[in-house]
């Protein structure tokens, strides 16, 4: 468990540094957060929080945001943003625009990827089998900002 919170907490502490993303330098800034997502009763009624993931176990739920703002004068096209997940989570769930399970070697729907399957054959792409994760924003206007998001399982 020592190595699920220290993988956590060095991606709390890099603000997700492994980002990457495709535009000219300085038009687009990136910024990373990871919440742990709670269900909470309160007087019969279940709500959803976000808390900081000071400490987390197998099985707690984990948003994962990246952030993007234009602060050029002049629009983005096609602006790609990259997240790598950490080893120490799976994927909840198809996201992003497309995934990759070979390190970003190869992309596409979760559904359409496969993986080695350890006797010598392959077998379908699981949500736990990906690596990292891809979205293309079409256009982000001058001084326009927006979000992308993904659901992940501690291991």
């Amino acid at each position: 468990m020592k190595k699920i919170v220290a993988e956590i907490v060095i991606l709390l502490g890099l603000g997700l540094a492994p980002l990457a993303a495709h535009a000219a330098p300085g038009q687009v800034a990136l910024q990373g957060d990871v919440k742990l997502q709670k269900t909470v009763v309160e007087a019969g009624k279940s709500r959803v929080v976000l808390a900081e993931p000071k400490v987390v176990v197998p099985g707690d739920r984990l948003l994962f945001t990246t952030r993007y703002a234009n602060a050029s004068g002049a629009a983005v096209q096609n602006f790609v943003v990259t997240n790598p997940l950490p080893g120490a989570v799976a994927l909840e769930a198809q996201a992003g625009d497309q995934v990759s399970v070979d390190a970003g070697k190869s992309w596409g729907k979760l559904a359409a990827l496969t993986v080695a399957d350890g006797k010598g054959g392959r077998r379908a792409a699981q949500a736990g089998d990906v690596t990292h994760i891809r979205w293309t924003i079409p256009n982000i206007a001058a001084g326009a900002s927006g979000k992308v998001e993904y659901h992940a399982i501690v291991r």
